[in-house]
């Protein structure tokens, strides 16, 4: 399949959640795809795809994203829609991705990656250790949970899930003294200098595998549409996330699964530090190691398979 560059007449299709960051996302590909080929923004549609995960009526928004479906109750649709051509590429939070596609679907395109902290944010409490014992602290992340759970276990962890403002309230509203969020998104929404949020080290809170990245996916036989998005691309993102995802991919990540991973560039290096945790952040098994930037793949599954050999079988045996 081939396709010629999208005109207002007939604009290329990008699918996406109708959810503010997911929609401020496609506006950020609309405006890349539209400057990379001088083309006016007409020339690109943004088409919004209800999920199984944005319809209220099935979803529980006090359950545990594991107990009602997983990732895939947010892209199901969407990559329906894709396969079928009504939609010509969809836009993707890459730390919600799973790390397989559908047959006839490729991600293969990223933009360049924000920043991957995540942010401690509070009403009333400046900072995670000042947080008195017993202080509620809200999260959806299996991964946040644990990892908080792990250095401070005199807090309660609550289940927390919504957008921006639906956190905002609920902390206005004393369901949570605390919760966390992506610097990344707030960026991306312009809600940075207007949420109490403190940004966290890594060394402190290593980020979910991807976070902060956005990814593009195709048809794999759309050969105009792949030839686009290698003008956007943006490399060094690529190869941080082929490093992070073959790690989540050998240790089977799930939502159902403490994970955490970070690769970086120094020059010609590539540096990977993965994590994997009980949910009740009882025990962490850690790693940190460099290799050459092509080499970052296979480091990533390599690391993966030593921490399942340490790990022992049962470390997973909650899943």
């Amino acid at each position: 399949m081939t396709k010629t560059l999208p005109s207002p007449a007939a604009p290329l299709k990008i699918g996406t959640r109708g959810s503010p960051l997911a929609l401020a996302q496609a506006h950020e590909t609309r405006r890349r795809l539209a400057t990379a080929f001088d083309l006016p923004h007409e020339a690109f549609q943004i088409v919004v795809i209800k999920t199984t995960g944005d319809d209220r009526s099935l979803i529980d928004a006090d359950k545990p994203l594991k107990e009602i479906g997983g990732k895939g109750l947010f892209t199901k649709e969407i990559e329906e829609d894709l396969l079928a051509g009504r939609i010509d590429i969809a836009v993707h939070s890459m730390k919600d991705m799973p790390v397989a596609q559908p047959v006839g679907l490729v991600l293969d395109c990223y933009l360049p990656r924000e920043d991957v902290r995540d942010a401690f944010v509070s009403v009333n409490c400046g900072a995670l250790a000042d947080l008195p014992e017993g202080a509620k602290v809200g999260s959806s992340s299996l991964r946040r949970r644990a990892q908080l759970l792990h250095r401070f276990a005199h807090l309660n962890v609550v289940e927390f899930r919504g957008n921006v403002q639906t956190r905002m309230k609920k902390l206005g509203d004393g369901v949570a003294d605390a919760t966390f969020l992506a610097i990344a998104g707030l960026t991306r929404l312009g809600l940075l200098d207007e949420v109490p949020a403190t940004a966290i080290a890594p060394e402190d809170m290593l980020p979910a595998v991807a976070q902060g990245a956005i990814g593009i996916e195709r048809r794999v036989d759309d050969t105009g549409v792949a030839d686009m998005l290698a003008a956007i691309h943006h490399g060094p993102t690529g190869q941080r996330l082929a490093a992070e995802r073959a790690f989540l991919a050998a240790l089977d990540g799930s939502c159902e699964t403490p994970i955490a991973g970070l690769a970086e560039l120094d020059g010609g290096t590539l540096r990977l530090r993965g994590e994997v945790l009980r949910p009740d952040g009882s025990e962490v098994i850690h790693d940190d190691r460099s290799c050459v930037i092509a080499d970052g793949v296979e480091l990533g599954a390599e690391m993966a398979r030593d921490m399942l050999a340490q790990a022992g079988p049962d470390f997973f045996s909650w899943r």
